[in-house]
């Protein structure tokens, strides 16, 4: 899985692979448009919750902004207003960051029996899992619970430099927001394949090495869905897709086939969604 891995165009075409997965988890769930309905209303649910949240936040910006900017009171009105400007920004994107991981977290918590049908059904497109490992249903979904509270406490860590970063010149408004979006696209291919690896009885730690091995392919695809996830109703729409794409991503990691060399009609012909 790692030809041409440490060569710039061996990587950059491997990004763009994993970029290409939620395009064709996209197009495998417009296929059972009846499972991907089912699986929007966990995010939807979600969605509304954040929606809430984002409209505080916005309705508090300048409020929190003056409040971590306390030391440039003394700098001026030019000065101090650049200052909470940067701020608010600064703000803005680590709400982006933290916001995008934990509604994926919780829209996973939320539909995690309709995204659990959603991977299943890929797998089996493609060939179902050799080495699949019976979970139960507490004990998948506390394992989750744990996964992800420490995905987005060490999102936390990552955000707080990142918005100190931001108050530089020039740095923190161009080379910054690239750098969270790769951070938060890793952790969220990270946390999105947390279903297929559980399936073969892989925790957390196991994710992070095998992905780290095909790290452009992970990054293409988890920034495709952090790009995504940013835009208004983006999450939402796409979640389904993104598990979909997980899944695939999991397969080509895991050196699983993921070519549609298999029988249409094995996909089709699953039983319906729990």
């Amino acid at each position: 899985m790692n030809v041409d891995a440490g060569k710039p165009l061996g990587a950059a075409r491997r990004f763009l692979i994993g970029a290409g997965l939620l395009a064709r988890g996209l197009g495998i769930l417009l296929r059972r448009p009846k499972l991907l309905a089912l699986g929007l209303i966990p995010a939807l649910i979600a969605g509304v919750l954040y929606a809430t949240a984002l409209f505080f936040l916005i309705d508090f910006l300048p409020q929190l902004s003056d409040a971590v900017t306390w030391f440039a009171d003394d700098w001026g009105e030019t000065w101090g207003d650049l200052v909470q400007v940067l701020a608010g920004a600064g703000l803005l994107g680590v709400a982006g960051l933290l916001g995008v991981l934990s509604f994926t977290a919780v829209t996973l918590l939320i539909g995690d029996p309709f995204y659990e049908r959603i991977s299943e059904l890929v797998e089996d497109q493609y060939g179902g899992v050799p080495d699949g490992v019976e979970a139960g249903f507490w004990a998948s979904l506390g394992r989750s619970l744990v996964d992800s509270l420490r995905l987005i406490g060490l999102s936390i860590l990552v955000g707080i430099p990142l918005f100190l970063l931001g108050f530089l010149p020039l740095v923190g408004q161009t080379v910054i927001p690239v750098l969270g979006g790769a951070v938060g696209g890793w952790l969220l291919a990270v946390e999105l394949t947390g279903v297929p690896f559980q399936r073969r009885g892989r925790r957390l730690r196991h994710r992070r090495e095998v992905l780290k091995q095909n790290k452009a392919l992970a990054l293409g695809f988890g920034v495709a869905v952090f790009c995504c996830f940013l835009i208004p109703l983006g999450a939402i729409l796409l979640m389904p897709a993104a598990i979909a794409g997980a899944t695939l991503l999991s397969r080509e990691v895991l050196g699983h086939p993921t070519s549609a060399n298999l029988s249409a009609g094995r996909f089709a012909d699953q039983r319906p969604a729990r």
